[in-house]
């Protein structure tokens, strides 16, 4: 299974994006995550841009999810909301095919935001037909260093969540 593993952060030293560089290095080689960090790179969406030929950065954000087989989305809460970054992501996808039937879950690095993910559930539960509410991860990792978020996650009992997270995600999307 060939997972897209989307970081809702623009921070270069993201909590959520380590945590997702981790989980994809652990997962291997039974299943691929690619991570995703690259939301600070999209234009501001306007529909206006969407009548001729997408910007490139909104095209290879749509082949990389057009080509996965799920999405597993991490993101930090900004203000008690969805980043600004990760929402206007979601809006590029809106009016797509890509995301429709894309099997989506949330995995979460830490142990606030809880405004955020009822926002960014709300949201998902309207792009996509295959958004698993249910099927969630979470860490409580503020603070730490990648190195550290790598250590944590390596433990034996954390290992086993993500792995079971992982396998459960892939029976979702049919393996």
């Amino acid at each position: 299974m060939k997972f897209l593993a989307i970081s809702g952060s623009a921070r270069k030293i993201s909590t959520n994006t380590a945590m997702l560089r981790a989980v994809s290095a652990m997962v291997r080689p039974d299943h691929a995550v690619c991570v995703f960090d690259g939301i600070s790179d999209l234009p501001v969406f306007s529909p206006d841009l969407e009548a001729h030929s997408l910007p490139e950065p909104v095209q290879n954000f749509a082949a990389k999810i057009k080509s996965c087989d799920g999405l597993i989305i991490a993101s930090p809460e900004y203000v008690r909301a969805i980043p600004g970054g990760l929402k206007n992501a979601i809006d590029w996808l809106v009016s797509r095919d890509e995301i429709i039937n894309k099997p989506i879950v949330l995995m979460h690095a830490s142990h606030r935001g809880d405004d955020m993910l009822a926002q960014i559930r709300i949201v998902l539960s309207t792009v996509s037909t295959q958004f698993a509410d249910d099927l969630f991860l979470r860490f409580d990792l503020m603070k730490k260093t990648p190195f550290e978020i790598e250590e944590h996650l390596n433990l034996p009992a954390n290992r086993l969540k993500v792995s079971e997270f992982v396998q459960n995600f892939a029976a979702l999307c049919g393996q």
